[in-house]
């Protein structure tokens, strides 16, 4: 089949591969649209993703299609269903499987690999779409149900004031997200001034840029007492460094971006001390697919905004090497 493939840190070409084996219990789907996601920036830089990274190996999980064959063992698909796939396999037998936090599982493995012609993931990881959903807008689901996680996390309060550090793609599905949750300010720090006008018409009052702005003076310029929750999309050290220094007083702060390992966070412990911040991380998307695809149905998410691009895979081979769209927004790649 035909699939774009990493075949080393930096080396990465559309060729041939060979299918995924079929099991008793696979789902085999025939790909019709796949996420260009930063942890596929991640693997291609050399850095890795939420697992190691085994070469070669074709890239993308974020990934919608038809189902195009079943295993014996499948009861809840048939060929023809459209579907969304879950790239998080768990074993449901370790210790944290059985306390719950499966998303923590020992034998965890990626089971979607997406910029590829067809995938096989067991049937417990696919989930039906309906007929309503367009297959590119489902491809939303995946990062749309890690950002859903990553949201439970920051547990917001009606009322409270929240500020967003990104506005890439996830950046703008959280501020999209938050702005249902009804805080009662949503501020978005981003240095591309371009985004300003995409950020107040999806929800945000007030944009700030941190190349020339003083944030905590702007915030305090706005009326804004305190910042109760901080989501961090971004995942560099500074912008980390940014959400820790700008949360308020009792505040959570979520750090939602991939960081790299080879640039670990400072940490002011005494002024995270005198602000008594809660820190947490937000890793995969545990038990939230179906509220994703749910929300995608609703026509909740204004999914045009958030879609930069659609490219071919020859064209997404280009855009790791240098990335432009995925800059702006979501790449889709169009697989079939």
């Amino acid at each position: 089949m035909k699939a774009v493939v990493l075949e080393g840190k930096g080396q990465v070409e559309v060729t041939d591969f060979p299918q995924p084996p079929m099991t008793d219990d696979s789902v085999k789907i025939r790909v019709a649209y796949c996420g260009l996601c930063g942890t596929d920036m991640h693997k291609f830089q050399g850095k890795g993703g939420s697992r190691p990274v085994k070469y070669p190996v074709p890239l993308g999980h974020e990934v919608s299609g038809v189902v195009e064959e079943v295993g014996k063992n499948v009861k809840n698909f048939k060929p023809g269903d459209r579907v969304a796939a879950n790239p998080n396999w768990y074993c449901k037998t370790c210790h944290f499987c059985k306390i719950g936090l499966t998303h923590m599982c020992s034998n965890s493995k990626g089971v979607v690999k997406g910029f590829a012609e067809y995938t096989c993931p067991p049937e417990e990881n696919v989930h039906k779409i309906p007929d309503s959903l367009p297959l590119k807008e489902a491809a939303l689901t995946e990062p749309l149900s890690c950002c859903l996680h990553g949201l439970d996390l920051l547990d917001v309060k009606i009322g409270q004031t929240v500020a967003i550090i990104g506005l890439g793609s996830i950046g703008a599905m959280m501020l999209q997200l938050l702005k249902h949750s009804a805080a009662s300010n949503i501020i978005v720090v981003e240095p591309i001034e371009e985004k300003r006008e995409m950020a107040m018409k999806m929800g945000a009052t007030l944009f700030l840029n941190p190349m020339k702005d003083d944030l905590k003076a702007e915030i305090e310029k706005a009326g804004i007492e305190n910042v109760d929750r901080v989501m961090e999309c971004v995942g560099f050290d500074t912008t980390m460094e940014t959400a820790l220094d700008i949360a308020g007083k009792c505040a959570t702060v979520v750090l939602f971006g991939l960081g790299d390992p080879e640039k670990p966070v400072h940490l002011n412990q005494y002024a995270a001390f005198q602000k008594e911040l809660t820190i947490k991380t937000s890793f995969t998307n545990p038990n939230t697919s179906e509220r994703a695809i749910a929300l995608l149905s609703s026509g909740a998410l204004d999914t045009d905004a958030l879609i930069s691009k659609e490219m071919s895979m020859e064209e997404v081979v280009e855009e790791l090497k240098a990335p432009n769209y995925f800059k702006k927004g979501k790449v889709i790649v169009k697989i079939d």
